[in-house]
């Protein structure tokens, strides 16, 4: 799977393993980034880019998700080891093979059963990029309830044709590894499946990985990762339940 730069573009100058509301702790094996009340029933599994978990974007959004009454658990699939392009010895494809999707959905699996041990009765997920792929598999299983796939990586239509939860695809108008024409296909699959909802909106204006990779001072970027965040908490609110 390619990587798109725009993973890297407006990011907070650094990442930080304390910023946010919720704490970390190991969760289903995973060290995980956790807000939100143990005695909810409902829990949300939200899968990072390659940036990782300690993006402060994606633990703000957390927040928020944890807010309105869900059990968030944001793991660090990459155990330490997120994609870093700063290093020019960095070697892309050695991290891919050492962090697949596939993995990364293996991975997944503990801690939906670690959420289930404590008493949630229904989860939703959501995934940015290459999180995205990782949520596209786990809405082939009977595991969550909803999900949202936000920007992904480089899907294909056999990707989406197994999908039987409640799924929104969230994309962007500027996007070589997942452009609207490929998304909004993706949404024709999904709708004449009448056993679940579906849905797809196309972002103007933004680039691939704008839910969480933008420049928090750009009032414009701001106002468009929020509307998708709030596109994505509200799915969860219908469907997670």
């Amino acid at each position: 799977m390619s990587t798109s730069s725009a993973c890297f573009e407006n990011l907070p100058p650094t990442l930080s393993s304390t910023y946010g509301e919720g704490t970390v702790l190991h969760f289903g094996g995973l060290k995980s980034y956790v807000p939100g009340s143990t005695e909810s029933k409902l829990a949300v599994l939200l899968v990072s880019n390659v940036v990782g978990y300690e993006n402060p974007n994606l633990r703000k959004l957390a927040d928020k998700v944890a807010t309105a009454g869900f059990f968030v658990v944001v793991p660090d699939f990459f155990y330490g080891d997120p994609m870093n392009l700063d290093n020019p010895q960095f070697d892309r494809e050695a991290w891919h093979k050492a962090h697949s999707v596939e993995k990364g959905y293996e991975d997944a699996k503990p801690v939906l059963a670690a959420l289930k041990s404590q008493g949630v009765s229904a989860i939703g997920a959501a995934g940015f990029c290459w999180g995205g792929n990782v949520v596209a598999k786990l809405a082939k299983s009977d595991d969550i309830k909803a999900a949202v796939i936000l920007h992904p990586g480089r899907l294909a239509d056999e990707d989406v044709h197994e999908v039987k939860v409640h799924t929104a695809i969230l994309g962007a108008e500027i996007d070589k590894n997942s452009p609207p024409e490929q998304l909004k296909q993706f949404g024709d699959i999904l709708s004449v499946k009448s056993e679940f909802d579906s849905f797809v909106k196309i972002f103007p204006g933004v680039a691939h990985g704008w839910t969480i990779s933008y420049n928090a001072e750009d009032e414009t970027a701001v106002k468009s990762a929020e509307e998708a965040q709030l596109d994505m908490l509200k799915w969860f609110t219908k469907y997670v339940k």
